[in-house]
C-alpha cells in the first residue's frame, strides 16, 4: 500500500511528481455560458461543446490520468456519468496538461485510463491548454455543471473524500444534477481540489501560483 504523508494540509504521495493540492477558481460566475471549445480525442476525432453537451444539462470536467485526485473518484465519475446521462446530462472530460513533460498523461494512457475506469464520454486533450484558460480550471479535478441552455449551475467538488479520506462516491455533484433538474439553483460549491494544472512554460494563467 502506498504511503500517505500530510503537511500542512497538503498530501503528499511517494512517486507522484507535484501533488500539493490546489482549489477551484470560481472564475466561471453561476449564470455565466460555457465556454465553447473544439478538441480533439486520444483517437484523434474532435468534439465541440454542441456536440458532448445534453439535452438537460452538461458536465465538463478537466482532469488528468497520473493525478492522484482523479485516480481516487474514477470509477465513481464513469457511474454517475452513465446515471446523469439516464437522465439527459452528458459529460465531457478535457485533459489539459502538458503533454511533453507528462507523457503519462498523453493520447495512449488516456485510452487505457479511459477504460480501466469505465467511461463512456469523450475525453479530450487541451493541447493549447486554452480550453482550461477559458474555464478557469485550476486542478485536476475540475468540475462544471451546464444547464440546457448552456448557463452554468454548480462548480464544485465531486464530493467531500479525497485520496486517503473518505470513498468517492460524488454526492455533491449529484445532488448539484438533481437541484438542477428541479429547476433550483445550487448554492455555490465547495471547491473540488487537486493537483495542480500543468501549464506549459510561459502559459501559466493570471490565476496560478
Amino acid at each position: 500500500m502506498q504511503r500517505k504523508t500530510w503537511v500542512a494540509g497538503i498530501l503528499f504521495l511517494p512517486n507522484v511528481l507535484s501533488m500539493a493540492e490546489v482549489s477551484s477558481t470560481f472564475e466561471l460566475r453561476y449564470g455565466d455560458n460555457a465556454p465553447g471549445f473544439e478538441l480533439p480525442d486520444a483517437w484523434k476525432k474532435t468534439h465541440s461543446l454542441k456536440d458532448v453537451a445534453g439535452a438537460n444539462g452538461t458536465i465538463v470536467v478537466f482532469l488528468c490520468n497520473h493525478c492522484p485526485f482523479v485516480i481516487h473518484l474514477a470509477k465513481q465519475l464513469g457511474e454517475l456519468a452513465k446515471e446523469a446521462a439516464g437522465v439527459g446530462v452528458k459529460s465531457v472530460a478535457i485533459n489539459p496538461n502538458d503533454l511533453e513533460k507528462f507523457p503519462q498523461d498523453g493520447p495512449e494512457p488516456m485510452k487505457d485510463f479511459a477504460k480501466e475506469s469505465g467511461w463512456d464520454f469523450p475525453y479530450l486533450i487541451d493541447r493549447t491548454q486554452m480550453t482550461a484558460k477559458s474555464y478557469g480550471a485550476a486542478c485536476t479535478p475540475d468540475f462544471f455543471l451546464f444547464d440546457a441552455e448552456g448557463k452554468l449551475t454548480y462548480a464544485g467538488q465531486f464530493d467531500e473524500s479525497r485520496p486517503g479520506r473518505g470513498t468517492a462516491t460524488g454526492d455533491d455533484l449529484r445532488a448539484a444534477i438533481g437541484k438542477m433538474l428541479g429547476g433550483e439553483v445550487p448554492k455555490k460549491g465547495v471547491p473540488s481540489s487537486g493537483c495542480s494544472i500543468k501549464w506549459k512554460a510561459g502559459n501559466e494563467p493570471r490565476y496560478f501560483g
